[in-house]
């Protein structure tokens, strides 16, 4: 189940996000690009020194180098943005991390449910031909009906339908495969599900740091630094600009030096409005944090619940159905062989038996698979007692 993490599209795509985010911190807090201005002021359309760069003192030639710097305060808050997007990347690849694996792992646990049903028809069919045999020999000796000679048959026709079923399930559980571990889903299964030990207050606990709450805290990072961002445009951002001018020869040349600043002076219509949306989307964030993890203690109470119900299912099936079917069978082929049966009871009686165990085989694999999703609410190793 390891390749799933290693070349899975899934991971490489948030993966490529995280790296995305990283590059945006570098210059997230730098200053914007200057700017160069170039151009002739003060040029005469009409007297005596029309189109002339030369005769009038006042036309020049202009040369400027300008240069915005937004507030400190607005600066540290654009790089704490950059940094909190990395931190929500990266818990959105953790995320998708454990989906990975967890969902790996539930196909693999399907695919090797279905290939433990399929291998008990091997000895189904084996078993049909040493009945078919039986009946044979029955009406040799003159017990027996003559349709009976047809049952066997009719059975084998049955198994291999529902053999059938079971394959294409077969593949469908290896397309589901196929879609985590791309071509190695076709190589045959080697080993058993785990046996992963289940706690069901450390799974509680858990929850504080599933890898959905830990993004939607990211998240809550994110608004805050936009929220600090916010705030700070409340402090003027300025702007410094250098210029030489140059003039006819007859003239000096002049330079000059200006600064810019930004006059918030309608806070009310502006900034405040930006700083109260920030404060509102971030108290809804808290809202859902809240409701998220009521959703995951839901759904660890919904599936340990189930848990014990197949629990007890897989033991009464494997105690008190499974006997009993072989009983079952044992008699009505003794009362078929002494003539007090019939064969129809009997291939009841096997088809029965051939649900019990087919049943058991499946609530096994619910039962690891529950083990699986439950295993894996987040990267954090479990300690407790064997499930």
């Amino acid at each position: 189940m390891n390749p799933a993490t290693q070349g899975a599209p899934t991971l490489t795509a948030s993966q490529t996000k995280v790296d995305s985010a990283r590059a945006a911190v570098i210059p997230a807090g730098e200053l914007s690009d200057p700017k160069l201005a170039v151009g002739v002021e003060n040029f005469p359309i009409g007297g005596p020194d029309r189109y002339s760069m030369t005769g009038d003192f006042m036309t020049m030639q202009r040369i400027a180098y300008m240069q915005d710097v937004p507030n400190r305060s607005k600066r540290d808050a654009r790089i704490a943005v950059a940094q909190a997007r990395v931190l929500q990347a990266e818990s959105s690849h953790q995320l998708s991390t454990l989906s990975v694996r967890r969902e790996t792992a539930v196909a693999w646990i399907r695919r090797y449910a279905l290939e433990r049903q399929v291998a008990l028809f091997d000895g189904l069919f084996k078993q049909n031909k040493l009945l078919e045999a039986a009946v044979q020999a029955q009406l040799a000796g003159g017990r027996g009906s003559i349709t009976d000679a047809l049952t066997p048959r009719q059975e084998a026709a049955m198994l291999a339908e529902r053999l059938d079923e079971l394959w294409a399930q077969r593949k469908q559980a290896i397309a589901a495969l196929e879609r985590w571990v791309g071509n190695a889903a076709t190589e045959s299964l080697e080993g058993e599900p785990p046996n992963w030990p289940l706690d069901r207050e450390a799974l509680a606990h858990r929850i504080q740091n599933h890898p959905d709450v830990n993004l939607l805290h990211d998240a809550s990072r994110v608004l805050d630094a936009e929220l600090q961002e916010a705030q700070a445009t409340k402090n003027p951002d300025w702007g410094v600009e250098l210029a030489y001018q140059r003039r006819g020869e007859q003239f000096g040349d002049m330079v000059s030096v200006k600064f810019t600043f930004d006059l918030p002076t309608a806070p009310a219509k502006r900034q405040d409005p930006q700083i109260a949306a920030k404060q509102l989307e971030r108290l809804g964030l808290d809202a859902e944090l809240e409701l998220l993890r009521r959703e995951h203690l839901q759904e660890l109470n919904t599936q340990w619940a189930e848990l014990e119900r197949l629990n007890l299912a897989l033991e009464r099936n494997q105690t008190i159905l499974q006997p009993l079917m072989r009983d079952k069978i044992a008699l009505t082929l003794a009362a078929y062989q002494a003539g007090k049966g019939t064969l129809v009871e009997h291939l009841a009686a096997r088809r029965e038996s051939l649900e019990t165990q087919l049943r058991f085989l499946a609530l096994q694999g619910e039962r690891q698979t529950i083990s699986a999703r439950l295993h894996f609410t987040n990267d954090d190793p479990l300690s407790g007692g064997s499930q």
